[in-house]
């Protein structure tokens, strides 16, 4: 396990690139900002929605969102900024959610006049799904995150919308591609893996086998290629048209009445408290990387402040150490409870997916061997 030299993220991230001098394509990337022509960019983005602007009334984009600081920021951007008239799609989760999340959403289509559409799937359908997610692949939302890019193309298809807007391009951010396009096509229904199969057959496919009938996946199949071809909607990233900056958008989206959880919920293993705060158990699936790839939230964070100077490395190792094994209690008894585990069964299921490459078990405890404690004085 090792780390990039300029920030904490370590090369076991799935499809992490590190070139050679020891650094990771996200840093890469973020070098790269400061090469691009933004104001041509901007101009990009101006005339795509010249292009799709509608005067009777009609949505002229999709943007898809769940109600958070980066939500706001793209309403902001397509109602404000844009003059676009867009319909809002969440693809909600049947976990409890947090009082400020429950706001903000509410906040979103209030504050800029937008209409939303909340997509709640089966509960007893997540359920299932859910389960065979975590006891399977220690990745209990990959049933919902896949919606995430199907949903709000069906309704653009569905509803003659041109466009389609999402937030940032997150293989871009983090640094498993190269590519810096605006076009999240390939996310969508005309996406394909690197074997060269269409995503949503692939998935489809996984959940058959699981017992799971076609009839109850229309949340994750993705419009057909005839629809696709009938409206041929754009899907886009608004972080290639700006430069995305997670503060940034906190800081507008507070001009619009967004509220963080400063005040509601101290969550253990997190050193901010404005990202990700809608749903309480979502952090059981995030904090999941952890024992499978040995780096969890506080990572992700601290790299990126290194990367626009807002910490140095040293104080990013200590934020690490302190905070990335932690597992908040208030997230993980939501899980549970919602998903009718013991807690004992809980842990049972996640020490089938501890990494012996990467972690030791020491008297019962799972260690890295390489761990950001004993290595705080080498990184390198």
């Amino acid at each position: 396990m090792q780390y990039c030299k300029k920030c904490v993220m370590p090369d076991t991230r799935p499809g992490s690139i590190f070139d050679e001098e020891g650094v990771c394509q996200a840093c890469r990337n973020y070098e790269r900002r400061g090469e691009v022509d933004w104001g041509a960019r901007f101009e990009e983005l101006e005339s795509l929605c010249e292009k799709h602007r509608r005067e009777d009334g009609h949505y002229d984009c999709v943007i898809a969102v769940s109600g958070g600081k980066d939500s706001h920021f793209l309403t902001y951007m397509m109602k404000e900024r844009m003059g676009m008239n867009p319909l809002l799609i969440c693809v909600a989760d049947p976990f409890t959610h947090t009082a400020a999340g429950t706001h903000n959403l509410r906040n979103l289509g209030e504050s800029f006049g937008c209409d939303i559409v909340v997509f709640n799937m089966s509960i007893d359908l997540f359920r299932r799904v859910t389960r065979i997610g975590f006891e399977e692949l220690g990745e209990p939302l990959r049933f919902i995150e896949a919606a995430i890019y199907t949903v709000p193309p069906k309704y653009a298809v569905a509803l003659n919308i041109p466009l389609i807007v999402y937030g940032e391009n997150a293989a871009y951010t983090y640094g498993t591609t190269v590519e810096d396009g605006y076009s999240a096509k390939k996310y969508i229904a005309a996406g394909h893996s690197a074997a060269g199969e269409k995503l949503g057959e692939k998935i489809t496919d996984f959940w058959c086998e699981r017992g799971i009938p076609v009839k109850e996946m229309n949340a994750i199949i993705p419009p057909s290629q005839e629809d696709l071809e009938r409206v041929k909607p754009e899907a886009v990233f608004m972080s290639y048209f700006v430069p995305w900056d997670d503060e940034r958008n906190y800081a507008i989206a507070k001009r619009y009445g967004f509220k963080d959880l400063h005040h509601e919920w101290r969550r253990e293993g997190w050193i901010e408290d404005y990202s990700q705060i809608d749903s309480v158990s979502y952090l059981v699936h995030l904090w999941m990387k952890y024992p499978k790839f040995g780096f969890a939230r506080a990572t992700d964070i601290a790299a990126r402040w290194i990367r626009k100077g807002k910490i140095t490395r040293e104080e990013a190792k200590k934020l690490v150490m302190e905070h990335d094994h932690k597992l908040d209690q208030r997230a993980m008894e939501d899980f549970i409870t919602f998903m009718g585990y013991k807690p004992r069964q809980f842990w049972d299921i996640v020490e089938q997916f501890w990494n012996p490459e990467l972690f030791e078990n020491i008297d019962g405890v799972w260690q890295l061997k390489n761990s950001v404690r004993s290595s705080l004085t080498k990184w390198s």
